[in-house]
């Protein structure tokens, strides 16, 4: 193969590549144009270019405080969900001890157990504690995540333990090789983890639903569904007005791909190598 013909066949990869993308991106794209749309401009088929839906949503339907409920929550929930599952990953990569197995078999099996059996535990549980309509009820129920645990033990297990017993050697504690030895190597697969933790909390809208009444205190989720009720007794639905309310939702989670994206991409090539 010549390289003028390497040089087409790259250019024709490429082409490809990125109309496949425009297609894959393109309802996001129709939703964010939508959004700058009047609404009067949308239902007639024209064109009016206006910034008024982020006004609406964000001063009238108070988007800004939902926005500032969901950064809290989900980011709270990320940093103790993988703080948790890093220090349980590596207990049970890195130390035998008595019923070991079988307290990982349990971690392994809550991953069979569908989400919504525990809607009714943890409501009665934290109405009896008097935590619901609070952050605290919003993030307790949701710090613990089996398949985190699982994913990080598998990955903790590739890590070799010689440079855990060269740790120990210079006088390490099992929480300084933790902090220092197993965390900088298994960065990548706790950024993915951390970023799939985010995502799917930013995305709850069931338990938010159940255990907050206060409007205070709603999530994106909730606040993006009481949209559809804007003009109550009428069958038109402001739909530009919900796509920009749609994009304010979707910008954090776009934004925190950008930032790990990196640890992404390194996390998959030093998986191909293994």
């Amino acid at each position: 193969m010549t390289r003028e013909t390497s040089a087409r066949a790259l250019w024709i990869i490429n082409g490809l590549t990125l109309l496949a993308a425009v297609i894959f991106l393109s309802p996001v794209l129709y939703s964010i144009w939508m959004s700058f749309q009047t609404s009067d401009a949308y239902y007639s088929g024209g064109v009016d270019f206006t910034l008024r839906n982020y006004d609406v949503a964000i001063g009238q339907y108070n988007f800004a405080r939902y926005l500032l409920n969901s950064v809290i929550v989900s980011g709270i929930v990320t940093l103790l969900g993988i703080s948790f599952a890093t220090m349980a990953a590596f207990a049970f990569a890195r130390f035998e001890f008595r019923g070991g197995n079988l307290m990982f078999g349990a971690v392994v099996a809550t991953l069979m157990i569908p989400s919504h059996i525990t809607l009714i535990p943890n409501y009665l549980t934290l109405a009896r504690a008097g935590m619901l309509d609070s952050y605290a009820g919003l993030i307790l129920p949701a710090i613990s995540s089996g398949f985190a645990a699982f994913f990080l033990r598998q990955y903790i297990r590739g890590i070799p333990r010689a440079l855990d017993e060269a740790a120990y050697m210079d006088g390490a504690t099992p929480l300084k090789v933790l902090w220092r030895v197993i965390v900088p190597i298994s960065k990548p697969a706790i950024f993915s983890m951390g970023l799939q933790l985010f995502i799917a909390e930013w995305n709850n809208y069931i338990w938010p639903l159940v255990a907050i009444s206060k409007s205070d205190l709603f999530t994106l989720q909730i606040g993006l569904a009481r949209l559809y009720r804007v003009n109550p007794g009428e069958d038109v639905i402001d739909w530009p007005l919900v796509m920009a309310a749609s994009t304010i939702t979707i910008l954090p989670v776009l934004l925190g791909f950008v930032l790990v994206e990196r640890h992404l991409v390194r996390g998959i090539t030093m998986g191909a190598v293994k």
